[in-house]
Order: structure tokens, then sequence, then C-alpha cells
């Protein structure tokens, strides 16, 4: 039997920390663990190659180093290291197509709707207009206030 795995884009947003915090929460109540996505845009300079994969070096890099500091509060929050997947891709929705599509143990979708009246933020927004469906599958996506405390966490999750 799998483990249910709670994914989580580790995007340098404010709500992001809401998002995970939430999904750590769940997962440790539920019995499954975290996978934080990162995304690798492509570099735009492209008139040397070297210099092109220098950039997508330093950004793999760099994408490295901010998951390995998010894993030390995965692993606080669950006692679990957390899965952590680099993708490189045009946006954020189509690497989430991509990564659910491969990974049945993906089950839940955590994101965190924008703090302070900035609206619902563009993947929710995203989703809301084009749906859930990505690829061949259906995942559900829960959605948390962006702006909730830790107290509120605790008492949903």
């Amino acid at each position: 039997m799998s483990q249910r795995k709670f994914l989580v884009i580790a995007d340098d947003s404010a709500e992001f920390h809401v998002a995970l915090k939430f999904a750590c929460r769940r997962a440790r109540s539920t019995g499954g663990h975290v996978a934080l996505l990162r995304v690798i845009e492509p570099a735009v300079f492209e008139h040397w190659s070297g210099v092109r994969e220098e950039i997508e070096r330093q950004a793999r890099e760099e994408a490295e180093a901010a998951l390995q500091k998010m894993a030390e509060f995965v692993i606080a929050e669950t006692g679990m290291a957390p899965e952590f997947i680099i993708e490189h891709a045009d946006n954020t929705r189509s690497a989430l197509r991509k990564v659910i599509g491969e990974d049945p143990d993906i089950k839940i979708l955590v994101l965190a709707a924008a703090v302070e009246g900035r609206g619902p933020g563009p993947l929710v927004a995203s989703i809301a207009k084009e749906g859930v469906k990505w690829g061949a599958r259906k995942v559900p996506v829960t959605i948390v206030p962006g702006d909730l405390t830790d107290d509120e966490i605790a008492d949903l999750a």
C-alpha cells in the first residue's frame, strides 16, 4: 500500500509557509508525508548555450539549497524527511501536470490563497478557471487561507 503524499509548491510566496505547515500537520495526522515541488522556469538568456547552462546550474543549486532549508522544518513537524521534486518547466501548472501525472502516490495538492487582499493568487485562479484535472488524473486540491495562524492550522489539520 502506498503512502499518501501531500504535494506543496515550494516557492517564495508569503503564503507558501502556511500551505507547508498545513500539509505537514495533515501528513502527520493521517500517516502521510510531504512532497515539495520546486519549479525552475527556463532561462531567457539564449545567446550562448554555455551561459544558459551555467544559469540553469545555478538555478538548480539554489533550488536544492532552498529545499534543504525547508526539509528541516518538515522533519521537525512530521518526523519524516520530505520528498524533493525539482522540475524544469515553462510554468508551475505544466510542472504540476507532469509531476501529478507521473506519481500516483500524490493524493492531495495543498495551496494557500494569497494574503493581504491580493486576490487568490495565480495558481489558485488558474485552477478555478481551468479545473483540477492534471493530465489523466484528478487530484483534490486543498486551498487554505494564506493568513492562517499556527493555532488555526493546528485546529483545522
